[in-house]
């Protein structure tokens, strides 16, 4: 394969009341659900689509527990594909993903929906579902093949839906809610599975500043809490305020990581980009200062 050089994003209609029952006083509203997190490791991955060029390129990428890592780069970077071999949606064709020290690919699928969940961009083809029971779904790692739902699984939906700020559209079809909208109903599914690692692909690219922040904000207090956060974005500014480290994707390949300070820096970004930035500082996330930076014409 030849190789880009890397340069110098109901049918069942099931009512609030059945699938959404009374707040349990051991979740409030807006507390992450905390599990114990694990290391999700990729190793010199690869992988190409139809044509000579490879999207990911011999990537090697460590989530540690309790980090919020932000992937950015220009489009056709390779960020989303890096994701989705992360998740195992996509097989590498080179190099291996590790979760807690095992090959990704030999997990089944029910314990890989317990330890990884992937919020992609978009869905295709909705399905006539109400958003309530669409979320439900992403419980699916923890029921047996016969189960029912429990009122656990219910109350961990409703939560879900509290902290991606979609409660009330529990009864709506998932064929009627914006694009907005349903971007933070993807994030709510992916809580729902309660999973160890969080991959996020542009969860923000619909959204209004409030919802932005309070997403980004959601990420970082499940980072905190102990999970493995990784989030694709074209924001310089909100992962420069969130992320704990970011990454710097072109052609495929890393060509810059560290923490905002090392990385949103006029030596990295303007070659990448092709572009100019302006750049100052603001204050940061809980104290101190974190660099900022806007694209510039001059």
């Amino acid at each position: 394969m030849g190789r880009r050089r890397a340069p110098t994003g109901r049918h069942d209609v099931v009512a609030r009341r059945t699938l959404l029952p009374a707040p349990a006083p051991a979740q409030p509203r807006g507390h992450p659900v905390l599990v114990s997190a694990v290391p999700l490791i990729g190793r010199s991955l690869a992988h190409e689509y139809p044509g000579p060029l490879r999207a990911v390129d011999g990537v090697d990428l460590e989530l540690a527990e309790g980090e919020l890592a932000a992937v950015i780069g220009p489009n056709g970077a390779g960020k989303s594909t890096l994701l989705k071999l992360l998740c195992g949606l996509l097989t590498p064709s080179g190099g291996e993903v590790l979760l807690d020290g095992r090959a990704l690919g030999k997990i089944g699928p029910r314990e890989r929906a317990r330890r990884v969940a992937f919020v992609p961009q978009a869905l295709g083809a909705l399905p006539e579902v109400a958003v309530a029971h669409f979320v439900l779904g992403g419980r699916y790692g923890h029921l047996g093949r016969w189960s029912r739902s429990t009122p656990h699984d219910l109350d961990v939906v409703r939560v879900a839906m509290e902290q991606a700020d979609v409660a009330e559209l529990g009864e709506r079809s998932l064929t009627r809610v914006s694009g907005g909208q349903l971007q933070r109903v993807l994030v709510a599914r992916a809580l729902a599975q309660e999973a160890q690692s969080l991959l996020v692909d542009e969860p923000t690219s619909s959204l209004d500043p409030e919802h932005q922040l309070a997403i980004f904000t959601l990420l970082a207090r499940l980072a905190e809490g102990g999970r493995s956060v990784a989030v694709v974005t074209h924001d310089l500014n909100l992962a420069s305020q969130f992320a704990s480290r970011i990454v710097v994707l072109a052609a495929g390949r890393v060509v810059a990581a560290g923490t905002p300070d090392e990385v949103l820096r006029a030596e990295v970004l303007e070659p990448v980009y092709g572009a100019h930035f302006r750049y100052g500082r603001l204050p940061g996330r809980g104290g101190g200062e974190r660099p900022f930076v806007l694209p510039w014409s001059g």
